[in-house]
C-alpha cells in the first residue's frame, strides 16, 4: 500500500496498490490448498463446511478480480492519519450539497469499508438518485485500527472506547463541528461511544444492532412481549450455536492467528462464519481478500480481546439521540434492555429483509432509515 507524494503533516492521501508479487503468492497458495476432511453427514453442524470453503476458494482463483476492487476503492478519495499512535485509513467522500451533514460510518468484523460502498452514492448525492438534496451527507468511512488498510495495531488497548475517542479526533481534524455516527457489528459498539465521548458535536447515532443484554435481574423479564421473548430465544440460540468466534477471539486470538495468517483457505473458513451464502461470494471475498492482502487477519481479531478486557469503562447510559434499523436474519435487539443502556432512543425500526450487512444487502432500506433518522437532527 502506498501513500502519494506531497502529503501534509497530519492527513496523507492514500491509494491501494497491492504488489503483483503478493497476488502471485496468493494464487500459488490457493492452488495448493490442503483440504480438511469432514463427516459425510456433517452439513453445518460442526462449523463452516468444506463445500463452502471449496466453492469460495474456487471463486477466488477463477472469478474474483482484485484489481477491479482496487480500482473501485481508488475511485474514492482516501487518506491516512496517525491518531493516538495508530495509523488510520479512511475514505472521505464529500457531498456536492454544501449543507450536507457529516457522518462517520464504522464497519465490523469480518467486514471492512466494503460494507458501505453501495450506499456512498445515494447518501452523498441524493439529488442524482431522485431524492431530496437536503438529505445529503458527507461521508467519512474509516478502517478500524488493526483492520485492513489501517494496518496492524502495535500496542494493547484498541477497544471500542479508544476507537471512539480516535473517531472524535478524526472528525475534529477534518473540521466537522457537528456530525452523526453510524455503525454495524463492531461499529454498533463503537458508534454509541462516539456519542458518549463527543456529545457536544454528535447530532445522533444510528446503528443496525443495539447489543444490550439481560443483566441477570429477574425483574427485567417481567411482562415481556411475545416479540421480545422470540428475540431473547434467538439470542440464546446464537450464544449456544454461533458464538465460537466471539469466545476464541476474546480469549486467545493469537492461537488462531498463526493459521489464518498463513492459509488463505483457512481465512475463508474462519471469516466465512459470518458471510452467509445470501451475501454472495463476491462480497465475502472482497472483505476476505482485504484482510489477506493487508496482513491484518490477526490484528483484527485482537479487537475482540481488547474489547473483552477494557479496564475502566463507562457505566452511565448514553444520552445522545439513538436510532436502530434492525434487519431480518440479523441480531435481534430487545428494546427494554436497550432503554436501560441508552436514554434517548428516538427511532426503532425493523425490516423483513436484509441481513447482517444491511448497507450491502438492502441499501435502499438502509439509506432511507439513515435519512429519516437524521432528518430532524440536522
Amino acid at each position: 500500500m502506498t501513500n502519494t507524494n506531497g502529503t501534509t503533516a497530519d492527513i496523507r492521501p492514500f491509494r491501494v496498490d497491492v504488489p503483483q508479487r503478493d497476488l502471485d503468492d496468493l494464487a500459488d497458495r490457493l492452488a495448493r490448498v490442503r483440504w480438511t476432511e469432514e463427516l459425510p453427514d456433517a452439513g453445518g453442524d460442526y462449523g463452516v463446511p468444506v463445500s463452502q470453503v471449496r466453492r469460495r476458494v474456487d471463486y477466488w482463483r477463477s472469478q474474483f478480480d482484485w484489481r477491479a476492487l482496487e480500482g473501485r476503492l481508488n475511485s474514492y478519495p482516501q487518506f491516512t492519519t496517525e491518531i493516538d499512535g495508530a495509523n488510520i485509513h479512511f475514505l472521505h467522500v464529500r457531498s456536492p450539497e454544501p449543507d450536507a451533514l457529516p457522518l462517520i460510518l464504522t464497519h465490523g468484523w469480518p467486514g471492512s469499508i466494503v460494507e458501505y460502498l453501495d450506499v456512498i452514492g445515494p447518501l452523498t448525492d441524493p439529488r442524482a438518485y431522485g431524492r431530496d438534496p437536503g438529505s445529503a451527507f458527507h461521508l467519512v468511512i474509516p478502517s478500524i485500527p488493526g483492520f485492513a488498510f489501517s494496518g496492524a495495531t502495535t500496542e494493547r488497548g484498541w477497544n471500542r472506547y479508544r476507537v471512539a475517542r480516535a473517531w472524535a479526533e478524526l472528525m475534529r481534524r477534518l473540521g466537522y463541528e457537528r456530525y452523526g455516527a453510524v455503525g454495524n457489528d463492531a461499529g454498533s459498539f463503537i458508534a454509541p461511544e462516539v456519542g458518549r465521548v463527543d456529545p457536544e458535536h454528535v447530532a445522533g447515532v444510528h446503528v443496525t444492532q443495539i447489543f444490550s443484554f439481560p443483566s441477570g435481574d429477574p425483574a427485567e423479564f417481567e411482562g415481556m412481549t411475545e416479540e421480545e421473548m422470540a428475540a431473547l430465544q434467538h439470542l440464546q440460540w446464537f450464544h449456544e450455536n454461533m458464538s465460537a468466534f466471539n469466545q476464541l477471539q476474546a480469549q486467545q486470538p493469537q492461537t488462531l492467528a498463526h493459521a489464518v495468517a498463513d492459509s488463505p483457505a483457512g481465512l475463508v473458513g474462519w471469516n466465512g462464519q459470518l458471510f452467509a451464502d445470501e451475501v454472495g461470494d463476491e462480497f465475502a471475498l472482497a472483505n476476505i481478500a482485504i484482510y489477506w492482502l493487508t496482513g491484518t487477519a490477526a490484528s483484527a481479531m485482537r479487537f475482540y480481546y481488547e474489547d473483552a478486557h477494557p479496564g475502566e469503562e463507562p457505566r452511565e447510559p448514553t444520552t445522545v439521540p439513538l436510532g436502530l434499523a434492525g434487519f431480518a436474519g440479523d441480531f435481534q435487539s430487545i428494546r427494554r434492555f436497550a432503554e436501560r443502556d441508552h436514554t434517548m432512543i428516538t427511532s426503532w425500526n425493523t425490516y423483513d429483509r436484509g441481513g447482517h450487512y444491511a448497507a450491502h444487502e438492502a441499501p435502499d432500506l438502509f439509506t432511507a432509515d439513515v435519512r429519516t433518522f437524521y432528518a430532524g437532527l440536522r
